[in-house]
């Protein structure tokens, strides 16, 4: 009898012992929506080429081809609020699924299009499921999963991400852009099917007062058959941020509230001003300075696979050092590669007289270690935080304002590149971004919080008390 209660007791343990795999199962399900937000960002390298120069299919100039880039981010500035809206009334799980419809349309329309309007339709819808994906999946991934998990996992957002863009990048060299749309169809689709047996946030529901499904959420996400003490800490963390008005004025004036906001926007400002932009747009010309000869599909290839394999690691040892400190010192790595490339090609523009042949290996030694601290911090980090720093109350607010910071500096960073290489010099544009991020690496230390290892709550708790630098 004493075996057989033992046995009982064991039993009853296991079956109470939470598991890890379902949160991880629905991160990942969620973020398969980035791949086609990726591929549908790097698009543009592969095709706007082949369009341009394909007289035959279509009649499109360089031109006004220059605006595919630019459309989808002003798209997504324009949709986000509607978005985030959406996730507090019918939920984050069907906001997100939502994504599928523009994406679907996008496909569809670039299939078809053999006129620019056609395309800039496509390419709006582009930034519309953007805009979805951006106010949802951060939102959801911090719901769903413990601080364990959302610190080792969290980063598949941005892993996707950089799939996405290498796929694009592979596929454009061996298929035309019909080709490419019927293989891309496919990705929201698969998405859709496969996200639809995946939970709600019990944040969600019980924000709706829908606690009987909430609890049935978290029995599925912990995996384990009772969830009471779970349960209870979660209906009293939802209820206390609840409690707290949630108006744009709050936003502001509350000091854990702005701490937030503040927080997020420098999040996202400083990974498009830190320098990003200055080799991916360019990496066949940094390649060709070093004396390379490679193809630039070639190149590009190099770089979206080398980002791809780093953040594999990243995501390991980001939980490991934390959030604030990883971030601090990728962006002051990044600045001194920044402010080496600019001496460079500073001297390369202004003493043509020297000769540099000894040491062209500096630009492409210098992306390539630009892209590994990059990765371990700019590239993960701000994805990664968005979904932890607001209270429920204020949280599909907040995350409105960071995508359309996200989408506006995209597009200031871009034009800040190609005004300052043609006006000033090739030096400049990285003079520029090493001087922003080594700012913001100072900056880091007073205006973003530690979140490794915290609940939403014990985050809203750090933001109230204040003290960052701590």
């Amino acid at each position: 009898m004493k075996e057989d209660d033992k046995n009982s007791n064991k039993s009853d343990e296991s079956a109470n012992e939470e598991k890890t795999w379902p949160q991880i199962l629905a991160i990942y399900i969620a973020c398969l929506s980035s791949i086609t937000s990726g591929v549908l960002y790097a698009w543009t390298s592969p095709f706007i080429v082949q369009i341009t120069k394909d007289k035959e299919n279509y009649s499109i100039s360089e031109d006004e081809a220059s605006y595919f880039t630019v459309i989808p981010s002003i798209l997504m500035i324009l949709t986000s609020y509607p978005f985030s809206r959406l996730c507090d009334v019918i939920g984050r799980k069907w906001t997100l699924m939502l994504s599928a419809i523009p994406h679907f349309l996008t496909w569809s329309l670039k299939a078809v299009a053999k006129d620019v309007s056609v395309f800039y339709a496509a390419r709006a819808f582009a930034g519309i499921g953007d805009a979805c994906i951006f106010s949802a999946v951060p939102m959801y991934i911090g719901e769903v999963c413990t601080p364990v998990v959302r610190g080792r996992w969290g980063g598949l957002f941005s892993f996707f991400f950089f799939l996405g863009q290498f796929f694009i990048n592979v596929i454009g060299n061996f298929c035309d852009v019909k080709q490419t749309c019927y293989i891309g169809i496919t990705i929201p689709i698969i998405f859709v099917v496969s996200f639809y047996f995946m939970p709600e946030s019990p944040y969600y529901y019980v924000m709706k007062n829908r606690f009987d499904e909430a609890e049935a959420c978290l029995k599925w996400l912990k995996h384990k058959k009772n969830v009471d003490e779970d349960f209870t800490q979660l209906k009293a963390d939802v209820e206390r941020q609840r409690s707290e008005s949630g108006t744009w004025l709050d936003l502001f004036t509350i000091n854990s509230n702005r701490r937030a906001l503040i927080a997020g926007l420098f999040l996202r400002i400083s990974q498009l001003l830190g320098g990003a932009t200055a080799f991916a747009y360019y990496t066949q010309y940094i390649f060709e300075k070093a004396g390379g000869n490679l193809d630039s599909a070639i190149s590009t290839i190099i770089y979206c696979g080398l980002c791809l394999v780093l953040n594999v690691f990243a995501m390991k040892t980001v939980d490991i050092f934390g959030r604030k400190k990883s971030y601090m010192y990728s962006l002051l790595l990044c600045s001194f590669m920044l402010l080496l490339e600019a001496i460079y090609f500073y001297i390369d523009q202004f003493y043509p007289e020297k000769d540099l042949s000894a040491v062209n290996w500096i630009p492409i030694a210098g992306m390539f270690l630009y892209i590994t601290f990059a990765s371990f911090g700019i590239s993960l980090i701000p994805s990664l935080m968005l979904g932890e720093l607001f209270s429920t109350s204020i949280k599909a607010k907040g995350l409105y304002l960071q995508t359309v910071a996200f989408g506006l500096f995209q597009i200031i960073s871009s034009n800040i590149f190609y005004f300052l290489s043609s006006r000033v010099g090739f030096f400049s544009p990285f003079l520029f971004f090493g001087i922003c991020a080594s700012t913001s690496c100072v900056l880091t230390v007073y205006l973003v919080p530690e979140t490794k290892g915290r609940t939403l709550e014990e985050i809203q708790q750090v933001l109230k008390r204040g003290k960052l630098n701590k």
